[in-house]
């Protein structure tokens, strides 16, 4: 069975792809880029699906960014910072870290001008509280997709204006 949206008018996508990575525990299996793109597809009133990852030297990651945009997402993506963590007998563990928070909000206000009017998210980071709030007070539909325990604190109880949309497993889509 297929979740279907309901979309009011023109649309854009935002997935935040280290975040739907992380469902990969959730959902026992990897979400597959191409069926999510095909399933976006599928609306008409989409115009746009951006897909943000960040840049690194692993052959792995250079693949999956020229992957992605051969399927057609709009790609926008920055270099990964290592941050060192600790040091346990001279070996240095270092964290990787990538936020695109501010990218995301820049283009939803790109998008604002531009008229949009559906705004969807794929991401349950809670520091979006702000971003949702403004575009709900500006009449926007703003639709959060994200899994079970993936959904920030400050995005659950938001109770008005919001819609989301909670993934069990990836037949939904």
């Amino acid at each position: 069975m297929t979740k279907r949206l309901l979309l009011k008018g023109k649309s854009t996508a935002f997935i935040d792809w280290a975040n739907v990575y992380g469902w990969t525990k959730s959902l026992k299996q990897e979400v597959d880029p191409v069926k999510l793109f095909v399933y976006l597809k599928s609306y008409s009133e989409i115009e746009d699906i951006r897909l943000y990852f960040g840049t690194d030297d692993h052959p792995k990651s250079k693949e999956f960014l020229e992957n992605v945009e051969r399927i057609g997402y709009e790609v926008i993506t920055k270099p990964v910072k290592y941050i060192l963590i600790t040091e346990i007998e001279g070996q240095k563990i270092y964290r990787r870290k990538c936020d695109f928070d501010m990218e995301i909000c820049i283009d939803a206000h790109k998008a604002l001008k531009d008229g949009l009017e559906s705004f969807i998210f794929f991401t349950g980071d809670g520091d979006f509280e702000p971003l949702y709030k403004m575009l709900i007070e500006l009449g926007r539909q703003v639709i959060v997709v994200y899994t079970a325990g993936h959904l920030g604190r400050e995005i659950w109880n938001m109770k008005k204006g919001i819609f989301k949309v909670e993934l069990e497993n990836l037949m939904e889509l």
